[in-house]
């Protein structure tokens, strides 16, 4: 059997997400199956191309939902899953579906898809996760922003840190699907230790220097809200918690920055505010007005790398909103 396993690439859940999905599928629902990779990125236009949907079994793991009949596995735990109403209603039906629903999994109360993917897989099919826990745990910090300090995330002491941004920031499509299989048969000091891995490494830590230091001369903190705008310095990724390193007052930040394949406007919350919780607004849903989405204290919009100034003014009025909000 042929596994095609679909998974949010450049993130460092997605990467965990398809390898944990590698190892239970392995070990509970088809031994000696193989195993294709492919990342999917949050873009303007269609996000899917089902033409790729070609594998005995077709996995989608940490991304929004696809209706295709050909998807036949789905784990996710974002608030914005569905692309359309439409697209929700198809989920729905699926789980009233004996067969389906026990192969299509939503919950957005999980910090992340591993964590979802892990229970699911234990308390439905007996998958044993004590090997993993590892992973599971770092996939848990990464995603939820649940570092101990703003210092801790940015300095980036720690094995996960470290292929986080080399995950982030890689620009050779074979990398990280070479990559997952290792994420769940040896601790992350060991995968990131590999040569291939390893290697990366210096020079994005020079580039990591740099982006501190450029978000640093462009970013500017009012009313509890972070902006900066680095368009003109085209970055593949950066450390999200910089702006909180940098501002560590601030409630929220709102970055736009460009890459080789759109104009993005990165909206955060604070991991360390002291604010209320029940006082901070839903990132997901300001930025599903603009045909993004996310969680609700981390979100994204993708606009197509000609549309910078469509970008540029929704940046703008999230500020406005968020500033006025404070």
């Amino acid at each position: 059997m042929q596994v095609r396993v679909f998974y949010h690439d450049k993130c460092f859940d997605g990467a965990c997400s398809a390898s944990l999905f590698t190892r239970f599928h392995r070990e509970c629902v088809t031994a000696g199956a193989s195993y294709e990779y492919h990342g999917l990125v949050h873009r303007a236009g269609a996000l899917f191309d089902e033409a790729q949907f070609t594998g005995d079994e077709n996995a989608i793991v940490d991304f929004k939902y696809s209706s295709s009949p050909q998807i036949t596995w789905w784990f996710d735990h974002h608030l914005s899953a569905f692309l359309t109403p439409e697209d929700h209603q198809d989920f729905l039906a699926c789980q009233q579906d004996p067969v389906c629903g026990k192969h299509k999994f939503f919950d957005p109360k999980y910090t992340s898809c591993t964590s979802f993917l892990a229970h699911i897989g234990e308390t439905k099919f007996g998958f044993d996760t004590k090997p993993v826990a590892e992973l599971i745990h770092w996939a848990d910090i990464v995603d939820g922003a649940l570092y101990e300090s703003p210092e801790s995330a940015v300095e980036m002491a720690q094995p996960a840190m470290k292929l986080t941004l080399i995950i982030e920031s890689t620009e050779d499509p074979g990398f990280i699907p070479r990559l997952i299989p290792l994420l769940t048969e040896m601790p992350l000091a060991e995968v990131l230790a590999q040569p291939f891995v390893a290697e990366l490494l210096p020079p994005l830590m020079e580039r990591h220097k740099a982006a501190l230091e450029l978000i640093r001369s462009r970013s500017e903190s009012k009313d509890g809200v972070i902006f900066f705008d680095i368009t003109d310095h085209p970055l593949e990724g950066f450390n999200k918690f910089i702006p909180y390193y940098l501002h560590p007052e601030a409630v929220y930040s709102i970055g736009l920055s460009k890459s080789s394949f759109r104009t993005k406007v990165a909206v955060g919350t604070n991991p360390w505010t002291k604010k209320d919780p029940a006082t901070l607004a839903n990132l997901a849903e300001i930025c599903e007005r603009y045909g993004g989405g996310g969680h609700a204290r981390v979100g994204a919009i993708s606009f197509p790398p000609d549309r910078e100034d469509a970008a540029r003014v929704a940046a703008a009025e999230i500020v406005a909103e968020l500033r006025a909000r404070n």
